[in-house]
């Protein structure tokens, strides 16, 4: 990507938010963190964010919760869940709610790298290809107008 991909990481661990932001800078992603669910909305409110990496369990909302809340605030964002509560029922909820992917703590910085890493290239596909059949359709329309225009 030729512009700086921001994330926002949602977790009411410090330690957590602070160690995944250190290594998403390094890796050149521009991050900001949230500690609480109405924090991350307020924040997705205001700015753009490419990915969400969200904590299941926040001190004011479920972290299923708040992806239904940014939905509505970032529809394209990517969101992927942190658990240390790892359950099938926690990763149907999740995947159901709109989440991404879905990554179980204590997460291997490498893993979450791997993640963010290849959920960004597939949100880049999609738009590029949405891109392109926006074009499609323009040159498509176009044509059809001047032909239309012309006197047969």
């Amino acid at each position: 990507m030729s512009e700086k991909v921001r994330i926002i990481i949602v977790d009411d661990d410090e330690t957590i938010r602070k160690s995944i932001a250190t290594v998403l800078e390094g890796a050149g992603y521009l991050v900001d963190t949230a500690k609480s669910g109405k924090e991350a909305i307020e924040k997705t409110d205001s700015k753009f964010y490419n990915l969400a990496l969200i904590d299941i369990r926040l001190p004011d909302m479920e972290g299923t919760q708040l992806l239904t809340a940014m939905k509505e605030t970032t529809p394209q964002m990517v969101k992927i869940m942190l658990t240390g509560f790892p359950s099938m029922q926690n990763a149907v909820d999740a995947v159901n709610k709109g989440a991404d992917g879905y990554i179980v703590k204590p997460a291997r910085m490498d893993e979450v790298l791997r993640v963010v890493k290849e959920h960004l290239r597939k949100q880049l596909e999609a738009k590029e290809y949405s891109e392109n059949k926006v074009k499609e359709f323009i040159e498509t329309r176009v044509k059809e107008l001047e032909n239309k225009e012309r006197p047969t």
